[in-house]
């Protein structure tokens, strides 16, 4: 409301940058922390596996679908930016999960970390493989692209306070415990605040009818497919959410970033604003619900 109001309402961006580096950090010392304490079993290694698998899966089936209508290098960026993930709908997810009081594993926060650079790599794979040059541009190198892959910032600190918080264990928990869990719904609220700000103010580049369709329904699709492999492969019903959130989610962090070295033909206008301002609050305001819904419906059958 205060974008569409012109409110001059504003998040500061190094405000906004902390709030992101205290989310991914708490998030992924807190899921270290459940992982030591969890017992790695078949169901721990097959809900990765799975995770790896929809990160390969989705952006395969995002190009086939924008393909005929983008120029190769777009549908790429868009393959993988939906075959990605969004951490802040992971951590929202969780909090839902918190708040009615449904467990969830530590080991999806390893999920969630493991889906972020593969889409990344598929997209550029697609992109050389479809394209006539068979080049991503004249600078970037195979090494410069893995770079971008796996030590982007957002990717790094989540992996690097899952691997803190699973050597520390419950001791690392206890000393940090009052910052990653008593001011964690209040950061995560003025973090919503950022978000919603910005996406409501890039609402304007979304006007092809074809591309709105598709940031509304491959997600469904998605969620549909991982809610399914989730509950085949025996996950409860907290697990099986967080996994059907990450299948549905699009990346506005990570992918936007390494598009930009690796991919600079592709328009950032098409899809940055598609997973921040469409995909991301359609997740938060009614795709969560409506997919644990659908997972309590099957389970109770």
């Amino acid at each position: 409301m205060a974008a569409l109001l012109r409110s001059d309402l504003d998040v500061p961006a190094s405000v906004a940058k902390f709030l992101s580096l205290y989310l991914l950090f708490a998030i992924g010392f807190k899921g270290g922390v459940a992982l030591s304490e969890a017992r790695i079993d078949f169901g721990v290694a097959s809900s990765l596996v799975a995770a790896l698998g929809l990160a390969i899966v989705a952006p395969l089936l995002a190009f086939a679908w924008l393909r005929r209508r983008l120029g190769t290098a777009d549908a790429a960026a868009l393959a993988a930016t939906y075959g990605s993930v969004s951490a802040v709908t992971f951590v929202t997810c969780a909090s839902y999960l918190d708040a009615a009081g449904i467990s969830w594993s530590g080991h999806l926060v390893a999920a969630m970390a493991i889906m972020e650079s593969p889409a990344i790599m598929v997209g550029i794979l697609l992109y050389r493989h479809f394209s006539s040059g068979g080049k991503t541009n004249g600078g970037s190198s195979g090494a410069e692209i893995a770079r971008e892959a796996f030590l982007n910032g957002s990717v790094f600190l989540i992996i690097g306070s899952l691997l803190i918080g699973w050597v520390t264990g419950p001791a690392g928990m206890a000393q940090v415990g009052p910052l990653v869990k008593d001011l964690f719904t209040g950061v995560l609220c003025l973090f919503l605040l950022d978000m919603g700000l910005v996406a409501a103010q890039r609402l304007r580049d979304l006007r092809d009818p074809g591309l709105i369709a598709f940031g509304l329904l491959f997600p469904l699709v998605m969620a549909l497919l991982s809610a399914s492999i989730g509950i085949g492969i025996g996950l409860s019903e907290g697990d099986a959410l967080l996994l059907t959130v990450l299948g549905a989610s699009a990346s506005y962090i990570a992918v936007p970033a390494a598009m930009r070295l690796a991919l600079p033909d592709a328009n950032p206008g098409l899809y940055l604003p598609l997973s921040l301002a469409l995909t991301f609050p359609m997740n938060l305001i009614v795709g969560i619900p409506i997919y644990h819904l659908y997972i309590r419906s099957v389970m109770s059958l």
